[in-house]
């Protein structure tokens, strides 16, 4: 069991990770091994709570099938054993920021202290480059 947070654990048998042959550039070595990982989950076989299961839909972005499969391909390794850690641990760090809840925004208003202050700025500033213009015409 994989523990995602106290009230949250996958089983590790709810995971199916292939391993594919990775791209880029490696020399021969590319060409011989799969060592890249690609994970598949279904957040169907967990227990998440509907606000969770949304944030999750729009964290995972294209990273989710229609099916409701998120599938994780993970190549920034050389083994195997390396590529099928991160993948487990991007899943993981995916779960986790989809359980938690954003505070909303409370909109506020300026103070009228920070209005006066503000337009007194602009005022100096247009006062410095106002006496820096030279032209006067006298008839």
């Amino acid at each position: 069991m994989l523990r995602v947070s106290h009230n949250l654990a996958i089983d590790e048998d709810d995971i199916d990770i292939a391993f594919i042959r990775a791209s880029g550039p490696g020399g021969q070595n590319v060409n011989k091994l799969a060592t890249a990982a690609q994970l598949r989950f279904d957040i169907g076989k967990i227990a998440l709570p509907e606000d969770a299961r949304a944030r999750l839909i729009r964290l995972a972005g294209q990273r989710m099938t229609r099916e409701g499969v998120i599938v994780i391909r993970a190549d920034r390794f050389r083994t195997q054993e390396r590529n099928r850690t991160d993948a487990i641990d991007r899943l993981l760090e995916l779960l986790k920021e989809s359980l938690i809840r954003q505070t909303p925004r409370r909109a506020t208003k300026p103070t009228l202290g920070s209005k006066q202050r503000r337009l007194e700025g602009k005022k100096r500033r247009s006062d410095i480059k106002a006496g820096r213009s030279s032209r006067r015409f006298d008839d």
